[in-house]
């Protein structure tokens, strides 16, 4: 039987090989429908909103690791090479690295071609915010934005907790940051019974969000970006952003590009303005698209060489 570094480098590859597939029946798409169940269903029972929230947050953990637990020990029980197959195919569908990257590069590649409207189009299926209206620097911003932000919650938040615990690490994860991406709305509708998934999905960010900003200098150096200003804008603007974890590979990001990230964007018709992260050195274009996913990959790679080391060593 295969060790768990093993487990995670090989589905690593596999991203890297196939992506998301979109026919084959996703974990994250399956713990998404439960999670639609299961609010209409508590909803139902609990009237204070928050309490329901919680119980579906509660019940969605239980059912994600009870699924798994049963899926690999199933696994076990047939033979241990099944078993590999089984965890590896797990952990395969809790990276997004390939996915990220294939979306991201084709809006840079839109924008190179001087499409602005097919750009937006694509940055669409990327980002929350309105794109109808964007310039080239507006949607290169959105790409970028969202390639920092998903490189923790897509990539190395996932092998960190399957570093930790395996499969069942890496899928209990999902399963949180499934119901923030459901639930953490500051609506009417989810204001209330979007909490605890909000605030068990900033607690679950936390460490990994710092460990990969720290890296994310290192990456820069390789690149031939700047490592310094990624240093000195991490420490500078890292909680200059409404989540306590975003800021952090953002800013990071931000100053290995020296570009200014943030600032006002539209959410379903309504200017919101936040602060800007980074500076304005230049002008932000479609080419730091392409700089941001070379840096979200190489720091995935850092991460997980990293964190293999450390495993390896204890």
């Amino acid at each position: 039987m295969l060790s768990p570094v093993w487990h995670i480098a090989l589905a690593l590859v596999l991203d890297q090989l196939l992506g998301d597939p979109r026919w084959l029946p996703h974990p994250v798409r399956l713990i998404g429908k439960l999670q639609v169940v299961l609010e209409k269903r508590t909803r139902q029972l609990i009237p204070p909103a928050r309490i329901a929230g919680l119980l579906t947050v509660l019940l969605t953990l239980a059912l994600t690791g009870g699924l798994t637990w049963g899926l690999l020990h199933g696994a076990q029980l047939l033979h241990p090479l099944i078993s590999d197959v089984v965890a590896v195919i797990l952990l395969y569908t809790s990276f997004a690295a390939r996915d990220l990257a294939r979306h991201a590069t084709a809006v840079s590649q839109a924008l190179q071609h001087n499409d602005i409207a097919l750009a937006r189009q694509r940055v669409a299926m990327i980002v929350g915010r309105d794109t109808a209206g964007l310039d080239e620097a507006g949607v290169t911003r959105a790409g970028v934005e969202s390639v920092a932000e998903s490189l923790v919650d897509g990539v190395t938040a996932p092998i960190f907790y399957a570093l930790i615990a395996g499969p069942m690490g890496a899928m209990l994860y999902k399963a949180i940051n499934t119901g923030d991406s459901m639930f953490g709305y500051k609506n009417e509708r989810y204001q209330e019974f979007g909490w605890a998934a909000a605030r068990l999905d900033d607690v679950a960010n936390f460490v990994p969000a710092r460990l990969t900003a720290l890296l994310i200098p290192f990456a820069a150096l390789c690149l031939g970006l700047k490592a310094r200003g990624s240093l000195r804008i991490l420490r500078r603007d890292c909680r200059a952003h409404a989540s306590p974890n975003s800021g952090f590979p953002e800013a990071a990001v931000a100053g290995a590009l020296d570009v200014q990230l943030g600032g006002s964007s539209s959410y379903f018709g309504k200017i919101i303005s936040k602060p800007t992260i980074g500076d304005a050195n230049q002008k932000i274009q479609g080419s730091h698209l392409g700089s941001a996913v070379n840096l979200m990959l190489l720091t995935s790679a850092l991460f997980f060489g990293l964190g293999a080391l450390i495993t390896a060593l204890l």
